[in-house]
């Protein structure tokens, strides 16, 4: 595969569907190769022709990252370095350490003030009170509350962990991103397991929306440097993972359109100052038919190439923001397109609506569809043998997790 030479060249950081798919973008719109530093020498971003991959098992301790960062900014000193994190963890360390990292680096992310606000999910509700956007209904449960509480609605409920960086730091077996409880029984015992592996934050209760995978929305934004909402894309989600670490994670997206959310999420990005790439995810309550915002991701998300596939560039809006200084006029995304990183037969059996079937099938028809990680050319033996695995190893994860 051919690539060029640029005054500048992306860092990502992590190794998932994430950092290939930003690679992809970059590489398919500057012919760029990519420098992708991840934990371990797995994963989509390995072996392939538009990365150059580096592994460091303890890339996420701070003084790892410091050196590992201005080591590749110091060989790579005549050019201009995009730092963009794929991964929770990794925004945190970009921005806390904004004044270590060399001068080369350009870190489109916001001060560490604004992330603490908006990483902590309490503090983040409180936000979107002040500015009208809708959430589900809440109930904030402190460690000292053990058993004393009582919820302001009924169950089933939804249990996440107020600050999920602290979380996903103390490991324990069984762990999820969220969990779906039925009753007190099981959130006092999951309350007590989290709690007994090492956190020590606060938790989130949350009403239960009612509906399926396909009652889920994304929404994948950009800002500038100026503060301004660049761009905006909504995503219809048809199906997750249903794997306990991939609970939440987007399998299949149909691009979707509401202006209405979308200036509403607009003037809150702006209203924050918020810059950089950010990504909210969001569900449709049938009970009162409102949208409501679960969290925002101060990143694009694992499935931003929904937005790229559909012509809108990710990689394109951070580059001319950052490096060519250019005025790009605000657009929300009204395209129709099919983002997928499981096999179609696979989502054939596990969408249930026939109208988002039919809608599925038509777009395939017309050609508007991909999947990211499987890019004309970037075929070599390791990395196929991997993506085939990967790929088919769907058909088994969703007959074993669905409907758990």
């Amino acid at each position: 595969m051919i690539t060029e030479e640029r005054e500048f060249i992306p860092i990502l950081l992590g190794n998932d569907i994430n950092t290939y798919s930003m690679a992809r973008a970059f590489y398919e719109e500057y012919k760029i190769k990519t420098i992708v530093i991840g934990k371990s020498l797995t994963g989509p971003s390995c072996n392939s022709k538009i990365i150059e991959y580096h592994a460091d098992q303890y890339l996420d301790r701070q003084e790892v990252f410091v050196n590992v960062i201005n080591n590749m900014a110091t060989k790579l000193a005549n050019k201009k370095i995009i730092l963009l994190a794929c991964g929770d963890s990794y925004v945190e360390l970009i921005i806390k350490n904004r004044a270590l990292l060399r001068e080369n680096i350009i870190l489109p992310y916001i001060e560490e003030k604004l992330m603490q606000d908006l990483i902590t999910k309490e503090k983040f509700y409180q936000m979107c009170e002040q500015h009208e956007l809708n959430y589900p209904q809440t109930f904030v449960y402190k460690k000292m509350m053990k058993d004393n509480f009582i919820l302001p609605f009924d169950f089933p409920v939804i249990l996440k962990p107020s600050d999920g960086i602290k979380y996903w730091a103390n490991e324990f077996a069984g762990q999820k991103k969220v969990y779906k409880l039925k009753n007190l029984q099981d959130l006092e015992q999951v309350i007590q397991q989290i709690y007994l592996a090492g956190y020590d934050d606060n938790l989130i209760i949350q009403d239960f929306i009612p509906g399926d995978d396909s009652y889920m929305r994304v929404m994948t934004c950009f800002s500038g440097k100026n503060k301004k909402v660049k761009l905006m894309s909504m995503g219809h989600v048809m199906l997750e993972e249903h794997t306990p670490h991939g609970l939440g994670n987007t399998s299949v997206i149909m691009n979707d359109y509401n202006e209405e959310l979308s200036e509403k999420i607009r003037d809150f990005l702006e209203n924050i100052g918020y810059v950089g790439l950010s990504n909210f995810d969001m569900k449709y309550d049938q009970r009162d038919g409102k949208i409501k915002i679960f969290e925002i991701n101060l990143r694009q998300g694992r499935n931003n190439y929904y937005v790229t596939g559909a012509g809108y560039n990710l990689a394109k809006y951070v580059t001319e923001e950052y490096i060519y200084n250019k005025v790009v006029n605000f657009e929300i995304v009204d395209t129709e397109h099919l983002w997928t990183v499981i096999p179609m037969a696979v989502a054939f059996m596990y969408v249930k609506d026939k109208k988002y079937l039919d809608k599925m099938k038509q777009l395939i028809s017309n050609g508007k569809v991909n999947n990211p990680l499987f890019l004309k050319g970037d075929n070599g033996f390791k990395r196929i043998i991997y993506l085939s695995k990967s790929h088919l190893s769907h058909f088994v994860k969703y007959k074993k997790y669905y409907n758990k």
